[in-house]
């Protein structure tokens, strides 16, 4: 059986490069129209073409999301952007709107689309009718257990693929389709503009008491009761595979380059069978995330009575590797700070846990510094561990 894709996110090209140097198969982003982000993660036509250029040099594919609801007026420009984005080599678009995917099917025949998660395919008879307009893979709702997933499996085309989250966040809504943002403030879910309200902490209110704010405990502190938990699947990927999956997906085109290489750097290694089951899952600690849960893989998504909707991870982000400049000195990019003393770990497709202490920091100016402090400055440090441009550092909290 063909080992599955690792498709990954990106929100830049910063994460873009990131996700292919830690070894995804493909990397998804959202362009200039109809993306379903904020519009900070969506890449410009310039900024896709060059992205395709950096997926295609190293054998990689670039998917372009086209995933919102559309509008009336919005039918019309799809044909003409779906030329574009087949100009420039983009290998697929990911499609939830019915009529979107009809329109880029007669426009742009030979673009191949995928249909969104948002589309909700959760049955053999839905995907068949995706495949009949001439859709090459469905991105699986994310309601679907695997139980479900085996039993459709036979009952599509072969040819037909499919693609599932293995990893990230989930929405607490069915499939993202979710009212509670635009409610609040008046900003879509639906249409790219989440303002996330379902992670916010809330309190109870008696109506006679309207100035009394009254907890709701779980653990300690206040409770975000409509806040998920986030995905892992990193412990049954053979069992996804074995169900005929195609392509795993990881969520979070919003996410740091941290995230993605070290999310990345952990299924990548579990896929190849170069690092332990628990070597990877203490590396997905290490990014920031909600309590981990299975999803509805296995039924019902149970509430973990510990989730408090807070955000925790073991590690800190601390620089990127620029460049080397001596038998054992490096530039590194400084993202937050260290200094001279502190342990850093390093983050690097060739190696898991290697770990050195910070003898020498200097500035980009040359002078010896006892800390890196300024965000994004290019300082000189020893590490007696080869290190490669790219590679990250980070400190354990």
């Amino acid at each position: 059986m063909k080992k599955p894709e690792l498709l990954a996110p990106a929100g830049d090209l910063e994460t873009l490069r990131t996700a292919l140097y830690f070894g995804a198969d493909a990397v998804y982003v959202g362009g200039p129209f109809l993306q379903l982000r904020a519009e900070k993660a969506g890449f410009s036509m310039e900024a896709l073409a060059e992205a395709v250029r950096l997926t295609h040099a190293v054998g990689k594919k670039l998917y372009v999301t086209v995933n919102c609801f559309a509008g009336n007026g919005e039918i019309e420009q799809a044909g003409p952007y779906a030329k574009e984005l087949s100009a420039i080599g983009v290998d697929a678009v990911i499609v939830s709107d019915l009529g979107l995917i009809a329109e880029i099917r007669e426009v742009c025949p030979d673009l191949p689309v995928h249909v969104s998660t948002q589309a909700n395919a959760l049955n053999y008879a839905t995907i068949n009718c995706y495949a009949k307009m001439g859709c090459t893979r469905v991105v699986l709702g994310r309601e679907m257990t695997l139980e479900g997933i085996e039993a459709l499996r036979g009952r599509i085309d072969p040819a037909t693929e499919l693609e599932t989250f293995v990893h990230g966040a989930m929405c607490m809504a069915y499939s993202g389709r979710c009212l509670l943002s635009s409610y609040f403030n008046n900003r879509s879910g639906n249409r790219g503009a989440c303002t996330q309200p379902c992670r916010w902490e809330y309190y109870l209110v008696e109506k006679q008491r309207a100035n009394t704010l009254i907890p709701i405990v779980e653990a300690e502190g206040e409770s975000a009761i409509l806040s998920s938990t986030d995905l892992n699947c990193i412990s049954f990927l053979d069992r996804l595979t074995d169900a005929g999956i195609a392509s795993f997906k990881i969520e979070g085109r919003m996410k740091s380059p941290y995230y993605v290489a070290t999310v990345v750097n952990a299924y990548r290694r579990r896929m190849d069978g170069t690092a332990p089951l628990e070597v990877c899952q203490r590396e997905l600690d290490a990014a920031s995330h909600r309590p981990y849960s299975t999803g509805f893989y296995f039924g019902a998504c149970k509430t973990d009575p510990n989730n408090d909707g807070r955000y925790r991870q073991t590690c800190r982000f601390t620089g990127v590797v620029r460049e080397r400049t001596g038998a054992e000195t490096y530039v590194v990019e400084m993202r937050n700070a260290f200094a001279v003393g502190d342990t850093l770990e390093i983050l690097s497709p060739g190696s898991v846990g290697a770990s050195f202490v910070v003898t020498s920091i200097r500035g980009s100016d040359g002078s010896p510094k006892e800390k890196a402090d300024l965000v994004q400055e290019p300082v000189e440090i020893v590490c007696p561990v080869a290190l490669a441009p790219g590679d990250i550092l980070r400190k354990r909290m």
